[in-house]
């Protein structure tokens, strides 16, 4: 059995920035009985990842703080089912990518990976225990069910396809097939969840407990989209790329509540300081030594104690240190912060972020090759050999050609 502090540390740390959990009970019952939670976030390797994955993985850094075992299902055969993204054969090349940038932002970020478990969906989704498991399923759940489960995350067309109807129930049983005490998810996998809730018990198997994480705006609002180039930032866009998509980023002045740099900077910049700041201070439970990257937080070298973000003014007046984001965001609420400030010192962070990311990427042959394989340039020319051109032998019209005889050359007389 746990001590009652151990049991509120662990369980807030596991909680913390949370939109919504629920089965929290379920939570601290595990936590008391003194076993170690074990949990699964899944993504399916379509779009290229970009930096809003930074949320759901700084929360998997607290979800490891906290003891909890983490795995991270691959789910290339759900990216197959959504729409057809992409064929199967291109499906395996992302997914291999997806692991090798997921593994480098663990690593820049200073988390060890050997206490991760990385799972490809069709290791196991296609069993024969877990196709009967589908079929099992198929008998249950109404078509209301499942298209009205899959609304926040399957494409909608007005014809859909019944790979997308299939969607939530192989996302529920990924919750037995992994054998996990809860699933972890964006707010937008909600009615999934509760979908899981209400099903796996009605074959047989455990409810069990969801937390979710809120949603970061993209930088031009709405959602962080892969398939919007300008809504995101890609982990290995450059420096100079970096620049133009914020410098392009929707920021007005005054407005906190529609503003994708601050939510972003709520989210993911202001965690990562305060992860950095423990690791300095030897908290946190990870070795300071491990992974790579420069762990120095988003704080000027002469900021104050206490210090989670600065923000530094491109035309003079001095920097701004602050304690909490909600100091911040009051401030920028109140027009002390100017949209070009706060522009300038979350592009700053967000490059100095991406480039322990980059460099360990850039030295590994086998990761770089899954990207071009997995993204090839669509306006590439396909590359094709030139035939070569064989000789023909044409056989010379009668009295021509080099070895026929000209009358001079030939003997005796002619005749008159």
């Amino acid at each position: 059995m746990a001590s009652a502090d151990d049991v509120e540390r662990k369980y807030n740390l596991i909680t913390s920035r949370l939109q919504e959990v629920l089965g929290a009970d379920q939570i601290k019952s595990i936590l008391a009985e003194g076993r170690t939670p074990k949990c699964y976030w899944g993504t399916a390797p379509t779009g290229r990842p970009h930096i809003g994955y930074f949320v759901p993985l700084i929360k998997i850094a607290d979800f490891l703080r906290a003891g909890v075992e983490v795995k991270i299902l691959l789910a290339d055969v759900h990216a197959f089912l959504d729409n057809l993204k992409a064929p199967l054969d291109l499906v395996a090349h992302r997914t291999k990518y997806y692991e090798c940038i997921l593994r480098t932002v663990f690593t820049s970020l200073g988390i060890p990976t050997s206490k991760l478990t990385f799972v490809k969906g069709s290791e196991y989704q296609l069993s024969k225990d877990y196709s009967l498991d589908v079929y099992k399923l198929s008998t249950l759940v109404t078509e209301h069910d499942a298209k009205k489960a899959g609304a926040e995350v399957v494409k909608q067309v007005e014809s859909p396809l019944l790979s997308g109807l299939l969607y939530p129930g192989l996302q529920a049983l990924d919750e037995q097939y992994l054998d996990v005490d809860f699933q972890f998810g964006g707010v937008d996998q909600r009615k999934i969840f509760t979908f899981a809730e209400l099903y796996l018990p009605r074959l047989g198997y455990s409810k069990r407990a969801h937390l979710m994480n809120p949603m970061v705006p993209g930088l031009m609002g709405g959602k962080m989209s892969s398939s919007d180039p300008d809504s995101k930032i890609d982990f290995l866009d450059p420096p100079e790329v970096v620049k133009r998509k914020i410098r392009k980023a929707f920021c007005e002045e005054g407005n906190v509540s529609e503003n994708g740099l601050l939510a972003f900077l709520e989210a993911v910049l202001i965690p990562v300081s305060q992860l950095r700041l423990e690791r300095l201070r030897g908290e946190g439970g990870f070795d300071v030594q491990e992974g790579v990257g420069l762990y120095k937080p988003f704080v000027a070298d002469d900021a104050p104690e206490g210090t989670v973000f600065t923000i530094t003014r491109e035309k003079g007046g001095g920097p701004s240190h602050y304690k909490s984001y909600e100091e911040l965001k009051d401030d920028f609420a109140a027009k002390k912060i100017h949209p070009g400030d706060l522009k300038a010192s979350v592009r700053d962070a967000i490059i100095s972020l991406l480039g322990p990311i980059q460099a360990t990427f850039l030295e590994n042959e086998e990761c770089k090759q899954a990207e071009r394989l997995a993204y090839p340039d669509p306006n590439a020319k396909p590359e094709t050999k030139k035939k070569k051109k064989e000789k023909v032998y044409h056989p010379p019209p009668p009295g021509k050609g080099k070895n026929v005889q000209l009358p001079s050359q030939t003997s005796g007389n002619l005749e008159p």
